[in-house]
């Protein structure tokens, strides 16, 4: 399995544990969901070491490889800056809702998708939606902290709307954009999923101009 599908099984995973998202015989008993969820979402804003308490939600369930190991010095991976951010993102996200009944861990929507969705449920037309700018800003972002902000600016919205993602993509997204030969693929296909119109079957497709 490559490092990326590693990273996208792991906050899977995690999140099928700690919060019944999927087979109900993983569910954590030591914790209640919603206690769980506050306790996460202490680490929103925060680095990866920042809060010891919150290490075994995502070192206890990653490999060596994706981990610092022994020798790293105490800086935290680009693998667990993604996975970190993912699952405190989705802390924030689920807050208030049900994660059995309305799940904002939806599998296979990718990120560029569910903003493109956030607009249409604010009734705005992509190209001219509010929440452009802050998109745009994410993906020119140039630090891990910087992208965390812009990133629990859009989730909120999210949230607010009842428009779900997939966690573990993000997560793959968030490793990738984290280095210069794949982070403009990423902004790419986040571009592509925001501005494609093949799900808008009420929206007219332009033709190129002959």
């Amino acid at each position: 399995m490559s490092k990326v599908e590693s990273i996208k099984q792991t906050v899977r995973q995690i999140i099928a544990t700690y919060f019944q998202v999927g087979d109900p015989r993983k569910r954590n008993r030591e914790r209640p969901v919603n206690a769980t969820f506050a306790f996460l979402r202490r680490g929103v804003g925060k680095s990866p070491g920042d809060l010891p308490e919150l290490f075994g939600f995502f070192l206890q369930e990653m490999s060596e490889e994706l981990s610092g190991g022994k020798g790293d010095g105490g800086t935290p991976t680009a693998a667990e800056w993604a996975i970190y951010l993912a699952l405190t993102l989705y802390a924030v996200h689920q807050q208030s809702r049900d994660p059995q009944k309305d799940p904002m861990h939806k599998h296979e929507v990718r990120f560029g998708s569910a903003v493109r969705d956030l607009a249409k449920k604010r009734k705005e037309k992509p190209e001219e939606s509010g929440i452009l700018s802050r998109f745009n800003a994410l993906m020119t972002a140039k630090s891990m902290p910087e992208r965390a902000n812009h990133l629990r600016a859009i989730v909120q919205q999210l949230r607010a709307h009842g428009v779900a993602l997939d966690y573990g993509l993000l997560a793959k997204d968030l490793y990738d954009f984290q280095f210069p030969a794949s982070e403009a693929r990423v902004r790419l296909r986040w571009g592509r999923d925001y501005y494609s119109q093949k799900n808008d079957p009420d929206l007219p497709i332009k033709e190129p101009e002959a």
